[in-house]
Order: structure tokens, then sequence, then C-alpha cells
């Protein structure tokens, strides 16, 4: 039944959006690029955990920065003049990165620098269907839009995985940073007559008012903040713990890695699966009622996987498949909840700065993951194998708490459309 709920919303999905989610799934085909490779880099760049998680974390800090400016400049210039800048920013940093990242430092600088140039094709993305979809179908549509990212992310983990053990990182890094040179191509097809909307701002509107003293809005932002800190540090680290629970169970390095990535591409089509069914769901239910269950799961889930490193690998799989359902099941309906809770002329900018803070958390969460990893493996450099994991998972679940404790005042407040 949900397969055919699925088939039929594909049936009703309009071009306009069909091309927009393709040229994102196209472009945001790096975002994983060093995830994947990670167990295989940490080796051959030399890198410690924590190192390591400090590139993840170079690169969320770019993102939190690119989608600050490039989310004001929306309301400035239109939705439409910075995506498609963005998406162009993002082919040039994502070929320099694929041909000259090479080791710790150039990999830090060329993936902060993707991160700086991409912004700008998230939240005016959703501005654009924010203006083009009512309330009562937006949650849909941002859905269908935010799933496209994960469609990118399991993309990008099968090719890695399929090239890492053929031709190494640097076959895995040109395949996937080859996809933005065709995404901006269809995102220009795509919005070639879409008119470039600018809301002007009356004079008594304040940014305080509209957005810092707005309660809704900020609980919205408080939530996804607390989800970022939770799902961008899972998805750093997830393909090497998948890696090395092959690894326990007698596979080499190499295979471990390339598997992993599989795997996770895996969860990411279950995350897609979570975003297109729960966007719709929290048209029907209301977007707090759908954060507030989402959230939950999602937090049991930190709380439990990092532990199962000794269970058989299909008991594992299934697990990290509801986390990564959960984990971002959630985020149309954050999204969608901010559109409705503030006003157009504003909407840039509390989306500036929902994302500035939940992406900076999200840049902060792999390395604080790396950094518990390490105290919590000492004998990792005589055994070259990360053996307890369960720590650095319930760091990730804390933000989870915090999502959970901000979806029930907004539930309690009855702030969400019902």
């Amino acid at each position: 039944m949900v397969f055919d709920r699925m088939r039929k919303q594909l049936i009703n999905l309009d071009l306009w959006l069909l091309g927009l989610c393709s040229s994102r799934v196209l472009t945001y085909l790096v975002f994983m690029a060093y995830a994947a490779a990670l167990p295989v880099l940490q080796s051959e760049w030399e890198m410690s955990a924590a190192a390591a998680g400090s590139i993840s974390g170079g690169f969320q800090i770019g993102y939190a920065v690119s989608l600050l400016i490039f989310s004001v400049l929306a309301d400035r210039i239109g939705a439409k003049r910075v995506f498609l800048l963005s998406t162009f920013f993002s082919v040039i940093t994502s070929l320099l990165f694929a041909f000259f990242a090479r080791g710790y430092y150039s990999g830090l600088i060329l993936y902060t620098l993707i991160g700086i140039s991409m912004g700008g094709s998230y939240t005016p993305g959703i501005m654009m269907i924010a203006d083009r979809y009512s309330p009562h179908h937006r949650g849909k549509s941002v859905g269908f839009f935010i799933a496209s990212t994960s469609l990118s992310y399991a993309f990008s983990l099968g090719i890695s995985g399929t090239a890492l053990p053929w031709g190494g990182y640097r076959i895995a890094f040109l395949m996937t940073c080859s996809g933005p040179i065709v995404g901006f191509i269809l995102a220009w097809i795509t919005l070639a007559s879409t008119l470039n909307k600018i809301y002007p701002r009356r004079q008594e509107q304040k940014f305080s008012k509209e957005v810092l003293r707005n309660k809704p809005a900020l609980l919205y932002i408080s939530a996804y903040t607390l989800h970022s800190w939770e799902l961008l540090g899972m998805w750093a680290w997830t393909p090497a713990f998948l890696s090395a629970c092959l690894m326990s169970k007698g596979s080499e390095a190499w295979a471990a890695a390339g598997g992993g990535s599989q795997i996770v591409g895996l969860f990411h089509i279950m995350g897609m699966l979570a975003s297109l069914t729960m966007g719709t769901l929290s048209d029907r239910l209301g977007r707090a009622f759908l954060i507030l269950f989402v959230a939950g799961l999602s937090t049991f889930c930190s709380f439990s996987v990092g532990w199962m490193i000794a269970l058989p690998i299909i008991l594992i799989v299934a697990v990290g498949m509801i986390y990564a359902f959960s984990a971002i099941g959630d985020s149309p309906a954050l999204s969608a909840g901010i559109t409705e809770s503030v006003d157009p002329s504003y909407l840039g900018a509390a989306f500036a700065l929902r994302s500035f803070v939940g992406f900076g958390a999200g840049a902060i969460a792999p390395l604080a993951f790396g950094a518990i990893l390490d105290w919590s493996n000492p004998n990792f450099a005589t055994d070259g194998f990360y053996a307890t994991w369960g720590w650095a998972f319930c760091v990730l679940g804390l933000g989870g708490v915090g999502a959970v404790i901000a979806a029930y005042l907004l539930f309690k407040g009855k702030y969400s459309r019902e």
C-alpha cells in the first residue's frame, strides 16, 4: 500500500519539481564522496579520527556559512538567481576537489570550499517551492525535494563503493564530482521560465520581530539545529562504522570500505522513502506531531546502534535502516513549518539563521564523534581498529533528545497546522 501511494504521488509530480529535484540529485553527488572514502583516506592520508572528522566539520562549517550568505541574499536578489549561482560555483569547487585533494590539508581546504559553494541550492530551492505550492501540499513537495538529496547520497555511496576497490579514492572522487556539471545544466533548463520573486519588506517589519520574537519559528529552528547535530554526525561516520562492523567479521579493509559505503547507500534510500512519505503525512497530521514521533525514534536508534558491532550484520543493517529513516524523516516537516511561520519577506533571513546554527551544530558533531571515538578506543594505535562505537553514537543521541523536547513544546503550543 505504501509503495502504491508513492507510485501515485510520482505520477502526479509535475515536471518543474522533477527537474529541480533531478538537478539536486546530480549536484549533491559530491556531498558523500569524502564520507564514503573515509576508511581508506584515514590510512592513506595518515589521519586520526579527530583529524578525519575535522574535514567533515570543515565542509559543514563552509556549508553553514554558505547557507547563511545565500539565504540572506535570496531575500535581496531572489531565490532563482541564488540557486543557479550556487550550483555553478559547485561545479568549479567539485572539480578542484576531485583533481587536487591528495592529503589532509588539501582535502580540508578543498572540501570546505565545496561546502561554501553549495548552500544556495538548498534553502532557495525550498523558498521557490513555498512560492509554487499551497500549505496543504507543501510538506509533500518539500519532501520530494529533500528525498532527492537522499537519493543523491545513495547514488554517491553506491558509485564510491564500486569505485574504491577498483580505482581507489581518486576515481571515486572523479566520478562523484562530475555530477554537478549536469546538475547545473538541468537547473538552468528547469528554471528558464520561472519568475524570480522578490518580496519587498514593509517599513514596520524588523528581523527581531519577524524571526527572533516568533516563538513557533524559534522552536522549529531549535528542533532543526538539534536534528542536524544527530543527522550530520550520523551521516559522516556511519560508512566507517559499517566498515568496522564488516572488518570485525573478517573482511579486508578495502572490501569493508566498499561494502560499508554500499550498505549506507541503502540507508539513504530509506531516507528518501522517509522524506517522500513523512512530508505528505505532516500535511495531514500536523508538523509538530510528526516531528515528535520521528525524532523520538531516531533518538532511540542513536543510543542503541553503536553498541551492536558484535551482533550479526543483518541485525545491524535492519536497525540502521530504521535509524536512517527516522533521522531524516522530520526534515520535510521542519522545513515546511518554517515557511508557514515566517512572513515571506523574511523567509530567507529565517532560513539563514536556521541553517547557520543547524549546520554549525552539524559541523561540530563529526568532530565530537571522532574525539569520543578516539577516547573510547585507546588501543587503536596498536590494533588499527575501532571496536567501541557506542559512546560516540550516544553523543549524537543527545541532540535527538533536544529535538524531541522542542517538538513537544511545538505540539503542546499547537503551533503546527492541524
